[in-house]
């Protein structure tokens, strides 16, 4: 059975993915597209386990705590999840994948990247995504959002200094010349993440039809 398209939704804090993965696989179920949602960290056992030690404000961690706990969860998902979901032709949706890691990690934690790689490598199994939707909000508006939505976890109280150094890395993956020198995050595209949620979710489906007709083009939003 053909492999179907695994597709990343990836931002700052607030940017939207959540919501976007909600109402396109709304779509999807309309247009009868077998779709399977997912996030990180967690979405396995296992990896919830790590997602609540990962967010919980009251741990303290160091940054490389922190990564390699989002790659075990990283690597649960995969096979425990994406991977069979992809092997039965289904579209798989991922709220964050490893540009996270490069952007927070990498370059909000300071860890050395070329260490990063080697352990993703090692979670990913040569997983490439096929299409990373990037939705580009400005940091303040996207903490705001998360703001609005409660208590903030760990990792969003990590300091608007972090953040900001966080938002200006998702930027820069856009670049040709970075996603050239890194084929391991597949093709990615930035989606203005401001405005409605149904304008912002126009945004999506234009850029996913536009990059596979199939299974997308039909997709109404």
């Amino acid at each position: 059975m053909s492999r179907e398209k695994l597709i990343v939704f990836e931002g700052a804090e607030g940017a939207g993915k959540s919501t976007q993965i909600r109402l396109l696989a709304e779509r999807l179920a309309i247009a009868r597209v077998t779709a399977v949602a997912v996030r990180e960290p967690g979405g396995t056992p296992v990896g919830d386990a790590i997602r609540a030690i990962l967010l919980d404000s009251e741990h303290h961690m160091t940054p490389a705590t922190e990564a390699l706990l989002f790659m075990a969860s990283r690597a649960e998902l995969i096979a425990r999840e994406i991977a069979p979901a992809l092997e039965q032709g289904s579209v798989v949706l991922v709220d964050r994948f490893f540009l996270s890691t490069y952007a927070y990690q990498v370059v909000g934690r300071g860890l050395p990247e070329e260490e990063v790689r080697a352990a993703n490598r090692l979670a990913t199994n040569g997983l490439v995504p096929d299409l990373t939707l990037l939705l580009d909000v400005p940091p303040r508006e996207g903490l705001g959002r998360a703001d609005a939505r409660g208590k903030r976890d760990r990792m969003e109280r990590s300091g608007d200094d972090f953040h900001e150094r966080v938002g200006n890395a998702f930027r820069k993956f856009v670049e040709p010349a970075w996603q050239h020198s890194h084929p391991e995050c597949g093709p990615i595209k930035l989606i203005d993440g401001t405005g409605s949620e149904i304008i912002v979710l126009k945004r999506v489906i234009s850029a996913l039809g536009a990059a596979f007709p199939q299974p997308f083009g039909s997709i109404k939003s």
